[in-house]
């Protein structure tokens, strides 16, 4: 096969573990078109929840990617990410919530 070539004789293993990588890396770059695109529809800058589920999905797959490769830098480049990525979504959430409640003080 053409791929087979391509890809340096890489066994089908190898080739699922190299797509594996690029989905990882596809998830993670939909962060940016998910925020560009939700901003430009707001006019201002906004972080959609969107952003941060891709962030955590894709950092997930590239952590165990880079785990696969046995890739320090890698693995210290993603991992901790995905912890952050989610402190952040539970910011977000407690913040709308404190909204909610105070939009619902104010109505009473």
């Amino acid at each position: 096969m053409w791929w087979h070539s391509l890809l340096g004789g890489m066994s089908a293993g190898g080739v699922a573990w190299i797509v594996f990588g690029f989905v990882g890396q596809i998830m993670f770059t939909m962060r940016f078109i998910t925020q560009w695109l939700a901003s430009e529809k707001a006019k201002r800058t906004v972080v959609p929840l969107s952003f941060w589920i891709y962030s955590i999905l894709g950092s997930i797959v590239l952590s165990i990617y880079a785990i696969y490769r046995r890739d320090p830098v890698f693995i210290l480049g993603q991992l901790p990410s995905v912890f952050i990525y989610c402190r952040n979504i539970i910011l977000e959430r407690r913040n709308n919530l404190a909204s909610a409640a105070e939009v619902k003080t104010m109505d009473s």
